[in-house]
């Protein structure tokens, strides 16, 4: 991606010198314990916590009206909390040894630094992301303080301040649970690799060589933005950032050769959330995943290799029988640039994810492998002159990876304060048997009540913390239904990341609106049509593993077979164009036939099929005796 250059005053602003520092600071924090293994876990998420929240008070000023360029004196307030953020943090890196002498038991200054520091990751939190998780995380505090007044199942047994911020901020059950652990490890690290393709121009690289290979068919710039985004999103770990980024380049061409604004926006966002599901690294989705599971990497990511394949194919049928509907065509190829030339001069930086994905199959740690991949992006960018990092793209990378992780530690801290309450309160176990018992026992209830619970849960938050904080809750329930644990965790998964979609808060549609210069709304729920399928699967591979890679390889074989002619048919069937044209009834019998196939089963696969066959038969039978025009197969 092209970079450009910072505003003159920048370089020689005090504040932005002092961020800089304290970013690459942070940054060479985590390559260092990367490399040489992480300190204690109380030691590492404060140390990385103190990092962010520093970064996060002088980045974003208390009032709108002051920037990085205001007089000392009228920054006062964010230089104090910055302090009390520090000295909060840095008292518990100091003293985790005597704490653990003393059995955990909280001090005077303990209790003070600990509610103090709570206030801080919410105000830090609100600045940097708004107010949906802070009023989430006070909720949950709230619960946890005055829970035992509520009667029946939602109340609890009475905790006091000393035992909220005990377990809060002296123990890894609350604010340093798993999700900062998780920010704290390797989700900086493949933050910070992303920022180094960044400026390798590795983003630019893929936007061209994506447009050589496939700009002049039909819809090319917009098939284009499903390759592009696709790969970026899923080492991005952001949906929104990846909209942001390789949005710009993508929806003007897409708007350029005749797709409506909405549409354009809804597939940029529906692309880059649509990396967080496709493998290898799945937004670090994958790597989380594993961790609370206990399984290997490799089991996730077979898990989620069929569905993710199933969410671009659609994507991409959608795109092309839009374009057939429409009469759209590609860009010239005088417009494109050459394929040859463009591999030749940047085919070198694909090395980098090769080697990533090489290292992840090879068993090193995510870290590891996160890290060797940075420094091979190093490496390899040396290859041509254009592409070389010197001294500088190398602290510039560094500094975007720790400012680009800000949101997601944040985020994660907040999801930690809530988990925290959540298993002090017993509210965890609770909400299963609560779930359970509102849906009466019937497992397809209970999976859309955790579906509904995961996308508003989800709302506004990066894809690991979504993730985290919903399954925490929806996990249990399903997993005690007799659902297989990777299945539920799956399934709540898919959930979380598309609340980055689904109206009201669908943060990379507006993104993506923003961008095409459409209605927020109607780009959010284009973007749930497109990704139709994201929603449907889910419930699929629940009751029938296959999709999952769960069963027999006939079984697996056959469920991926019926599940790609179904992906067809349903993406027919919600455009409304087949070989021509469809009426709502046609779409109707398509969008049934596409649900049918999509459901791992021999009766319905064969059902499903005569429908599609039949309609398409039709079509081409009645366009030929009756019109008499030459039907438009979908060609590319």
């Amino acid at each position: 991606m092209t970079q450009t250059s910072p505003p003159a005053s920048r370089p020689y602003s005090p504040m932005m010198q002092i961020v800089r520092v304290v970013a690459i600071g942070m940054a060479v924090f985590q390559i260092y314990t990367a490399q040489f293994g992480l300190f204690s876990a109380l030691v590492q998420r404060s140390i990385h916590l103190a990092f962010a929240c520093t970064l996060v008070f002088l980045l974003k000023p208390f009032s709108k009206r002051l920037n990085e360029n205001s007089p000392f004196l009228q920054r006062l307030f964010d230089w104090a909390l910055t302090a009390m953020a520090v000295v909060s943090l840095v008292h518990l890196a100091w003293s985790y040894k005597s704490l653990a002498m003393r059995g955990g038991e909280a001090g005077v200054a303990d209790l003070w630094l600990g509610g103090i520091l709570l206030l801080l990751v919410l105000e830090a939190t609100r600045r940097i992301m708004g107010l949906a998780l802070p009023i989430i995380t006070l909720v949950a505090v709230l619960y946890t303080f005055l829970g035992d007044r509520i009667p029946g199942m939602w109340g609890h047994f009475p905790i006091d301040y000393e035992q909220f911020i005990s377990y809060q901020y002296l123990t890894t059950e609350g604010l340093f649970g798993i999700p900062l652990g998780v920010s704290a490890s390797f989700i900086f690290i493949f933050i910070m690799f992303g920022a180094f393709l960044v400026s390798s121009g590795t983003g630019e690289f893929f936007i061209n060589f994506s447009n050589a290979l496939a700009g002049d068919y039909r819809g090319g710039p917009a098939k284009v933005a499903v390759v592009s985004s696709g790969f970026f999103g899923t080492i991005s770990g952001s949906a929104v950032a990846n909209v942001v980024s390789t949005g710009s380049f993508t929806i003007p061409l897409m708007k350029k050769i005749g797709y409506r604004p909405v549409f354009a926006g809804a597939v940029e966002s529906v692309s880059s959330t649509g990396g967080q599901f496709m493998p290898p690294v799945m937004g670090a989705g994958a790597f989380i995943m594993a961790d609370m599971l206990g399984v290997p990497y490799l089991e996730v990511l077979k898990a989620a290799i069929l569905p993710g394949i199933l969410y671009f194919l659609a994507l991409f049928w959608m795109i092309h029988m839009e374009a057939l509907k429409l009469g759209l065509r590609g860009l010239n190829r005088e417009e494109l640039p050459p394929l040859w030339a463009t591999l030749k001069a940047g085919g070198h930086l694909m090395i980098p994810a090769v080697l990533l994905i090489t290292f992840l199959i090879m068993g090193y740690s995510p870290m590891k492998a996160g890290l060797w991949a940075i420094i091979s992006v190093w490496l390899v960018s040396f290859f041509r002159q254009s592409t070389r990092m010197g001294l500088r793209s190398v602290l510039q990378a560094m500094e975007k990876g720790a400012t680009g992780c800000l949101e997601v530690a944040l985020a994660c801290a907040c999801a930690g304060i809530v988990i925290g309450c959540v298993t002090q309160t017993g509210l965890g176990l609770k909400f299963s048997g609560l779930i359970i018992a509102a849906a009466g026992g019937n497992l397809l209830l209970s999976l859309i009540f955790v579906m509904f619970s995961s996308l508003i849960l989800g709302m506004g938050l990066t894809t690991s913390a979504a993730y985290i904080l919903t399954v925490i809750l929806g996990g249990p329930v399903l997993i005690e239904l007799g659902v297989n644990p990777l299945a539920a965790h799956m399934f709540v998964f898919y959930y979380a990341c598309l609340s980055t979609l689904t109206p009201p808060v669908a943060l990379a549609s507006f993104a993506g609106a923003a961008i095409a210069g459409s209605r927020p709304f109607a780009t959010g729920f284009e973007s749930m049509r497109l990704a139709a399928v994201a929603y449907l699967v889910p419930f699929f591979f629940v009751f029938s593993p296959e999709l999952i890679w769960k069963g027999t390889l006939s079984a697996i074989g056959l469920a991926a077979l019926s599940a790609t002619i179904g992906t067809i048919a349903l993406g027919s069937g919600l455009i409304g164009y087949l070989l021509d044209r469809l009426n709502w009834f046609f779409r109707l019998l398509l969008l049934a036939a596409g649900f049918a196939m999509i459901k791992p089963g021999i009766y319905t696969d064969i059902s499903g099929l005569i429908l599609l066959l039949g309609l398409g038969a039709y079509q081409f039978w009645k366009s030929r005796r009756t019109l008499g025009k030459t039907i438009q197969l979908p060609a590319i």
